[in-house]
């Protein structure tokens, strides 16, 4: 497995992907929202890498015995803004001789900060640096040519972040290239300006990363709103806070940080809160497990639960309102048959956890004491922050 790009004193390991050569850079997204009742869940790609081979190539590729398998070249990527602390992470790594795999080094850097690299610092040699100017530069023959001229083993990118990430995971790369991690980076100082002015592309980042680091942090931080507004996009990635003097923040998910008492004998959950609470069960379920919950939620009868269950749910919006999808757990309930899509009700429940393939892990599950029919809250979408 290639080396994970996690210097000494930073928390985290991350399993690589395993894909086979493809001509595209290969990369398989989760869903964009956490739980396996989401309405916009995407598409899993099947994966053929996992038995030897990509379906996504051609048989042909793989009935000439004369053919050799190029060779894989992983391929790590940094995605954040301007300033967000890629360049820094990246020489950090550089430096350290834990990360010589005796495999020369692609770095291909697709914008100007001011932190530059400094090669006569890393703490090995043959790494080949290039600069991008333009997206149009990021072609099949440039890159098989900075392969060739660079005779790379592995290939590291510092993306720009005002290019759509798309563009990367669309482009013809050469073959063997393979994606086994999406590191993307935020400045904790100008986190919210760029959330509120630039929120589809941050949420695009933040979609694909297998890793979020929040550096420049501070006590002022709102590391419990930021930590769930991530998990709601991307409930996989692992989420790192750094201080302002390199430390990693402790973790901050306390039951004290939410707008509702767990702690109650029936959790009462306010209309605006189901996003957050969406999120926080889906993660905590030594906080949830067992306890009972009153809240207010829309109806969806999904065919396949039969006339014993539902979703209890709430249209929730991540980014803009054309992303605005249905999210909620499933519900057992022997009233279930009586109810209709898009009805308002008020349900009582307890919270279980059960696994679901979808999930890939357990999920939560809710077991109805009590449904009763509702008027709809003042505001019908709801927020994970």
């Amino acid at each position: 497995m290639p080396l994970c790009l996690i210097p000494p004193g930073r928390r985290g390991i991350y399993a690589a992907r395993s894909f086979a050569a493809n001509d595209r850079l290969p990369y398989t997204r989760g869903p964009h929202i956490c739980g396996p009742y989401n309405s916009a869940a995407m598409e899993r790609r099947s994966c053929g890498a996992r038995l030897g081979r990509d379906k996504s190539l051609p048989y042909e590729y793989f009935s000439r015995k004369d053919t050799p398998m190029p060779k894989q070249i992983p391929v790590y990527l940094f995605v954040g803004q301007l300033e967000s602390g890629k360049t820094k992470f990246i020489q950090e790594t550089m430096e350290d001789p834990n990360f010589d795999s005796g495999d020369k080094t692609l770095l291909l850097v697709c914008e100007e900060g001011e932190v530059e690299y400094d090669p006569s610092k890393f703490a090995f040699g043959g790494v080949h640096v290039a600069q991008i100017e333009d997206k149009s530069e990021l072609t099949q023959e440039n890159l098989t040519a900075l392969e060739k001229k660079s005779g790379c083993g592995r290939v590291i990118i510092e993306y720009n972040g005002m290019w759509k990430l798309d563009k990367i995971f669309e482009i013809r790369v050469p073959k063997g290239w393979t994606v086994v991690q999406v590191i993307s980076f935020v400045n904790a100082e100008t986190y919210d300006v760029y959330s509120q002015n630039m929120k589809a592309t941050m949420v695009e980042q933040f979609n694909s990363a297998d890793m979020v680091i929040f550096n420049r942090c501070d006590e002022n931080s709102k590391i419990p709103e930021w930590r769930r507004s991530i998990k709601a996009v991307n409930r996989r990635a692992q989420i790192i806070f750094e201080m302002k003097d390199g430390s990693i923040a402790p973790e901050t998910n306390e039951p004290e940080d939410l707008p509702y008492d767990v702690s109650a004998d029936v959790i009462e959950l306010p209309d605006d809160d189901f996003g957050i609470w969406y999120v926080d069960a889906s993660d905590m379920k030594e906080r949830y497990d067992g306890k009972k919950i009153h809240f207010k939620a829309m109806v969806f009868r999904p065919k396949q639960y039969g006339s014993n269950a539902f979703v209890p749910g709430r249209f929730a919006m991540t980014c803009c309102v054309e992303d605005i999808q249905f999210v909620g757990f499933k519900c057992y309930y022997q009233g279930a048959k009586n109810l209709v899509d898009r009805q308002w009700v008020d349900v009582t429940a307890k919270i279980g956890y059960e696994y679901y393939p979808d999930f890939e892990g357990e999920g939560p599950v809710l077991t109805a004491e009590k449904v009763t029919l509702t008027s709809a809250p003042d505001e019908e979408v709801v927020y994970f922050s």
